[in-house]
């Protein structure tokens, strides 16, 4: 209609312009020609907005590294990887049909709000705004994701602002229920309840460790709500060898054992590789360095972090699609913050003291670990637990015999390492905790039982692909 007004107004201004003389029919087509012109010069250029799994790669990374700066704790690093990939995924699977909805399936999570679907929403764009929201509200420094947050939307903006607009407030949405759905966690219950009480009089009872003597970490996180399992205790491990200082019972040859090996890789020196397994799957976020009368944190990532480390190394090799990546890391989060509500139920019913403690009484008292032991009960070994559960499930999803070459610790100065499988890597994080000098084997081997029968669980009972694209174990 403005095209027809404005050629009519051209066409009664024809005989008082110096065209005059020229046929109407060429002064038209000019005419037309203009219009066209101004209009497209005045019509600001879209252009869509292509997002990747690299993308996605970049926003877990983001906030991995904020909680490095913040200091979590392994346990609550679990928890908020756990639940800011149940937002992304709970967007993403609505993108297709090959992935069902975790609701219903997950204790609690009801169905999300149902996408729009007369709008042109960007589901990747909302699935990473969606896990951004999530994890910047379970973090302290929001600041910093807000930045990472302002810089990836102002270049989605200029590409495409009604697209941008509709698919962020959507993501939004989604990030707001997933909020609710968590709050009711029991996790803010727990910031209210008593410090761990140690038990001095019992031998067998935990002590804080050097060199900070720290209190015990999440002596409740049993209460936290579990995501799969039916309860903290459902995996419960068999018994450690029962405490006893006797030389030839089998408990205090296990603490032998610890002592020993952590003497022989002293030996060794920098040449020992079992030093190197032991700095590589360090993972503790509470070490200390000690200068005089000053004391600095050495900040690392968790054991969970580690992890998800892993399953984008196994998304990469295997160009995995942005739904199938936020699949795989959803489904190996679950396991993880399951993994770690089991073994700090274990870890304060068990209430079993550390090798270093032992060692320093009743053997040598200027005998230190490899590494620095963690502020919590020794049985049984998270890494173990952890590392049995992620790598389960990570052979359901990208199969057995998957090798790969893992460069998690790259930005923490340490070497690459190669495992022939996830299975394997998994054996060398269990026993990594022996060569640190802070596990006796029971917590590790029986630790790794524990994780892995976990994983199993969780990775029958999530249905959550309905094509083949996930690899049965029959392991």
């Amino acid at each position: 209609m403005k095209k027809q007004k404005f050629m009519s107004f051209l066409n009664k201004k024809r005989n008082n312009l110096s065209l005059s003389k020229i046929p109407k029919g060429w002064v038209l087509c000019l005419y037309s020609c203009l219009w066209l012109i101004i209009n497209t010069s005045c019509q600001k250029e879209v252009k869509e907005i292509i997002i990747t799994s690299d993308d996605y790669h970049k926003a877990i990374d983001k906030i991995t590294e904020v909680m490095v700066h913040d200091i979590f704790s392994p346990p609550v690093a679990s928890r908020i990887y756990n639940y800011a990939n149940i937002a992304a995924y709970e967007v993403i699977r609505q993108e297709g049909k090959a992935y069902k909805t975790l609701s219903n399936q997950l204790h609690g999570l009801t169905a999300v709000p149902v996408v729009d679907t007369t709008k042109g929403i960007n589901y990747k764009l909302s699935a990473i705004v969606a896990y951004l929201e999530v994890g910047k509200e379970l973090l302290f420094s929001e600041d910093k994701v807000e930045v990472y947050q302002d810089s990836i939307y102002n270049s989605w903006k200029l590409r495409d602002a009604e697209t941008f607009s509709d698919s962020k407030a959507y993501g939004e949405q989604v990030a707001i229920h997933i909020k609710n759905w968590f709050a009711s966690d029991n996790y803010a219950q727990t910031r209210t309840m008593p410090k761990f009480s140690v038990n001095t009089e019992d031998p067998s009872r935990w002590q804080p460790t050097p060199p900070d003597y720290m209190d015990g970490i999440e002596p409740h996180w049993k209460e936290i709500r579990p995501s799969v399992i039916d309860s903290s205790s459902q995996f419960k491990p068999a018994r450690y060898p029962d405490f006893s200082l006797e030389k030839d019972s089998p408990f205090y040859k296990e603490l032998m054992e610890t002592y020993e090996v952590g003497m022989k890789i002293k030996e060794e020196g920098e040449t020992s590789e079992k030093l190197e397994i032991a700095q590589f799957w360090d993972c503790n976020p509470y070490v200390s360095t000690h200068k005089g009368h000053l004391m600095f944190a050495t900040k690392k990532i968790t054991p969970g972090a580690h992890w998800i480390g892993i399953c984008k190394i196994a998304c990469k090799k295997t160009d995995a699609d942005f739904a199938k990546t936020v699949f795989a890391y959803t489904k190996t989060s679950i396991a993880i913050a399951d993994a770690f509500i089991s073994c700090w139920d274990e870890k304060y019913r068990s209430n079993l003291i550390r090798p270093e403690t032992l060692i320093n009484q009743y053997i040598d008292e200027n005998w230190t670990p490899v590494l620095q032991t963690p502020p919590f009960p020794e049985y049984t070994s998270g890494h173990s637990v952890v590392s049995g559960a992620a790598s389960t499930v990570l052979t359901h999803i990208f199969g057995d015999h998957f090798s790969f070459d893992d460069i998690t610790e790259i930005p923490y100065g340490l070497p690459v390492r190669s495992f022939a499988s996830f299975n394997k890597a998994a054996d060398e994080a269990a026993v990594s905790r022996l060569y640190g000098g802070i596990h006796y084997r029971a917590a590790i081997d029986l630790g790794l039982d524990q994780g892995r029968e976990l994983g199993n669980f969780v990775s029958k009972k999530l249905k959550m692909n309905t094509a083949a694209i996930e690899v049965a174990s029959s392991k």
